[in-house]
């Protein structure tokens, strides 16, 4: 699932900023014909003897008028956060004097979206399409400024010279100006008109500009949209509007069809949230425990320099007044405030329950942190039981039902930039995030659970699949990254043991991407939940981590230290390490893999695969269709073999990364140990470059309209672009340099690979057409080795892809290239013709690459 995508939108105000406001008119209106022989409606004015007409001086601004003569007695009133009076068609907002100064969040989302507006995952009823901080503030001239905050540069110390130094550096954009049309009845506040404002195009109440690009949307129509409604409600006030935008045509993204031109209608809302006036306490970023962030550049925290401060995102969870002792005292106790999700009533009713349980079952977890009903799950109420209530109402929290064919589910929150404090959140649910699940459980565990030999599973078992799901992006929803290092701390063997799974599941944390045990097999008596994630120890400590309360810490720089020792302590106990989702090079933070040792893991993993191939017909099969759950499946297969590759292949120049503090001992890089990486290239040898003709059944190829050639090739060929790629030679370089004859030598994997590919050439075989394939993408390995430095890409911003002529690696390259050349040259005269003609290609390619001219 994605977080992605935790979801936090980027808003650059970008070019002029306007000071007024413009009242859109038709452009017809701009242009009326001049009619024939027409007096002029008003004189010309009189020219002095220059021929100049004279200047006239502006009248005085008229200034705000009483209230009585602005809101009428036919103004609709609407009382809240800012008091709204609707008067025809105009709406009046009433800033309190009060609010002044004060930071409000903009949310704006999707209300109803348009036919064809898409965009990969974008541009469906519910989607956040801009954020932004605002701020109301009193202008020269009876004049209202709208200003855009930004949250990237502080100091928070208004008694010393850099808090002056840091805010004339930082001075906020005014985005928009208002005229004071009157002052408030009770002499609090001022009244200002927002129609314009509101009916106009602009990125703080409507589209994000990037969001704009990504849907192909020009500019709003002002004849063709409309304001449909403002409420406000104590703490946000909530504006409604259709806007009709230019669409241009194209493709909406890869793998997406062709989008329509011409115009796109949609309803938008954009929520106005008051911002505590205090804000909660941070709690700062510990890269051992896995949260989703905020940041800004403080030029107080460092007295010779600059910090970059990152916050984690959280809930506020405060104990009542009266319960505070209790919680100190360690007592369960309830939350001022609990986190509540409603489900959207778009949901099919059969799913409800499992969307509520993957919520609820966090309650455990953040009762490890002191509070007990912290999370809740409901229906959304029903307009007979609440007129009020909203999906797009920024107080409330959702799960959004989404009638879309996306494969996906993701949970992204809202938070405060100045804390991380989450505000809402609303978890994306696309209805056909189903067949991916079916799909996943069907290649990972059917050899286990006889309910996923079929193409339609039952309610029950896909229920408790989204269950399972729900419980994940809810877990983004708190504040978790996902944690793809969990799997790792788990032994692959125990994952055999049913008494052991049952009380440990297969991966230690649901945030991680370890769908199904794959790595059980028929006749260990796993199955049903047992073989589902589950909320688990590395998500309670987690929740543990960020929510409990340090009443003894007054501060963040506070909590560092005391965090700090709790945190050095639990790391003791392998289950509660983190490895980041973002980590390129450490084979212990992959997603969709289990266990401890990726060879181990996968090999069982392929023996159940192989239990599925020869059933794939008869499981696939459904009355009166086709083969197209067949094609399907079998690529699904293919697919989950191929992942086992990956998860293997990262081991070869791998390197660990386990951050610490200085508390800690040992390293916090640490290359991937020599018999790992050597197990590894066994592995690849034995499972991958030996041809996996178990994938090849030619039965079911016949039926699909598919061939084996290139279904083996498309396997094999990434995997040893990977391992002979200049980046891994690179890296297995450095760990030479560093470790000497204790690394695994570029060298060495070189000739460990070519071994097993050219065996051919030492058994004297003829070599097929799957051993033909790999050989020559081996050899185009190793002429791209020697190869000239790429130029750099102008269409990238220069960017050049690593070059193998500035290390060690193009001479490597080399070296290998004349040494096959030679065992090539004294096979060529063996085999027969195909292999003759082969031999002779690739020494052909060989030469080409040693002497380009």
């Amino acid at each position: 699932m994605t977080k992605p995508f935790h979801h936090k939108l980027i808003i650059a105000v970008a070019g002029a900023l306007c000071l007024g406001i413009t009242v859109y008119q038709p452009a017809s209106a701009q242009r009326k014909k001049h009619q024939r022989n027409a007096a002029p409606t008003t004189p010309a004015p009189a020219k002095d003897s220059t021929g100049k007409p004279p200047m006239i001086k502006p009248g005085p601004k008229p200034g705000p008028k009483p209230f009585a003569e602005v809101i009428t007695d036919k103004a609709k009133a609407d009382s809240g956060l800012f008091n709204i009076y609707k008067l025809d068609d105009r709406f009046f907002f009433e800033i309190p004097d009060t609010l002044l100064g004060r930071d409000v969040l903009v949310v704006n989302r999707i209300s109803k979206s348009a036919a064809g507006l898409r965009a990969m995952m974008m541009g469906f009823s519910g989607d956040i399409i801009g954020e932004n901080v605002i701020r109301f503030e009193k202008g020269p001239n009876n004049r209202i400024f709208l200003k855009n905050i930004s949250y990237a540069d502080v100091s928070k110390d208004s008694t010393q010279p850099m808090f002056t130094s840091v805010s004339n550096s930082n001075l906020q954009p005014i985005v928009a100006a208002f005229d004071v049309k009157a002052a408030s009845k009770d002499g609090k506040g001022t009244i200002i008109d927002l129609t314009e404002y509101i009916s106009g195009d602009n990125d703080i109440l409507f589209f994000d500009g990037q969001v704009k690009n990504m849907l192909k949307i020009g500019g709003a129509q002002p004849d063709k949209s409309y304001i449909s409604d403002v409420k406000s409600y104590p703490m946000n006030t909530e504006i409604k509007t259709v806007k009709t935008y230019s669409k241009s045509g194209g493709p909406a993204g890869p793998g997406m069809p062709p989008s329509p031109g011409g115009n796109a209608t949609v309803e938008l809302n954009s929520s106005m949230v008051l911002l505590p006036a205090v804000p909660m306490q941070p709690r700062y970023f510990d890269p051992r425990v896995g949260y989703f962030t905020t940041s800004v550049t403080d030029f107080d925290a460092d007295p010779q320099g600059v910090k970059r401060l990152q916050m984690i995102t959280r809930w506020r969870l405060e104990p009542k007044p009266e319960d505070m002792e209790k919680y100190k005292r360690g007592e369960l106790v309830e939350p001022v405030k609990p986190i509540v999700f409603y489900i959207d009533p778009a949901t099919p009713v059969k799913w409800r329950k499992y969307l509520i349980m993957g919520v609820n079952d966090w309650q455990s977890a953040f009762e490890q942190a002191g509070f007990k009903n912290a999370i809740i799950a409901k229906m959304a109420p029903t307009p007979q039981e609440d007129s009020t209530w909203s999906i797009e109402d920024a107080r409330f929290s959702a799960i959004v039902y989404k009638p879309s064919d996306v494969p996906n589910a993701s949970g992204p929150h809202v938070h405060d930039p100045r804390s991380g404090e989450i505000i809402e959140s609303h978890i994306n649910w696309y209805h056909n995030v189903m067949h991916l699940l079916r799909n996943w459980y069907f290649v990972q565990a059917s050899p286990n659970d006889p309910r996923a030999r079929n193409m339609q599973f039952s309610d029950e078992l896909m229920g408790e699949l989204i269950r399972f799901v729900s419980s994940h992006e809810v877990g983004h929803t708190l504040g978790l990254r996902h944690n793809f290092g969990s799997s790792s701390t788990y032994p692959v063997e125990k994952l055999r043991d049913k008494e052991w799974v049952k009380k440990n599941g297969h991966a230690a944390s649901i945030m991680d991407y370890a769908r199904f045990n794959y790595v059980a097999q028929p006749g260990d008596g796993i199955t049903g939940a047992d073989l589902y994630p589950r909320i688990n120890y590395y998500d309670k400590w987690a929740i543990e981590w960020g929510y409990k309360l340090l009443p003894q810490a007054k501060s963040p720089e506070a909590e560092t230290p005391i965090l700090n020792k709790i945190t050095v302590e639990k790391l003791k106990d392998k289950k509660f390490w983190f490895g980041t989702e973002s980590n390129p090079d450490d084979p212990r933070s992959q997603n969709e893999d289990l266990g401890d040792n990726a060879m181990i893991a996968s090999t069982y993993g392929i023996k159940n695969l192989q239990y599925i191939m020869p059933n794939l017909l008869s499981w696939t099969k459904v009355d009166n269709e086709g083969y197209a759950n067949l094609t399907e499946l079998y690529r699904e297969v293919a697919g989950q073999f191929s992942r086992y590759m990956g998860h293997v292949a990262k081991n070869v120049g791998g390197i660990y990364e386990t951050p610490k503090t200085v508390e800690q001992a040992g390293g916090v890089y640490e290359y991937v140990p020599k018999a790992t990486q050597k197990e590894a290239i066994q592995f690849l040898n034995k499972q991958l470059f030996t041809t996996p003709k178990w994938l090849i059944n030619q039965d079911l190829l016949s039926r699909i309209g598919s061939d084996g050639v290139s279904l083996i090739s498309s396997r094999q060929t990434p995997v040893l672009d990977r391992l002979m790629g200049t980046n891994t030679i690179n890296k297995l370089i450095a760990g030479e340099a560093a470790l000497g004859t204790q690394a695994y030598a570029p060298v060495d994997m070189l000739n460990d690979l070519k071994k097993s590919i050219f065996s051919e050439l030492y058994t004297h075989q003829p070599v097929d057409v799957y051993r033909r394939n790999l050989q020559r993408d081996y050899v185009d390995n190793l002429a791209e080795l020697v190869a000239p430095a790429p130029p750099a890409n102008p269409m990238m911003g220069g960017y050049a892809p690593p070059s193998a002529s500035k290390s060690d690696a193009a001479g490597i390259g080399r070296a290998q290239l004349v040494a096959l050349r030679t065992e090539l040259r004294a096979a060529a005269g063996s085999g027969d013709s195909m292999t003759r003609n082969h031999l002779q290609d690739l020494i052909a390619r060989i030469n080409k690459a040693l002497d380009p001219k």
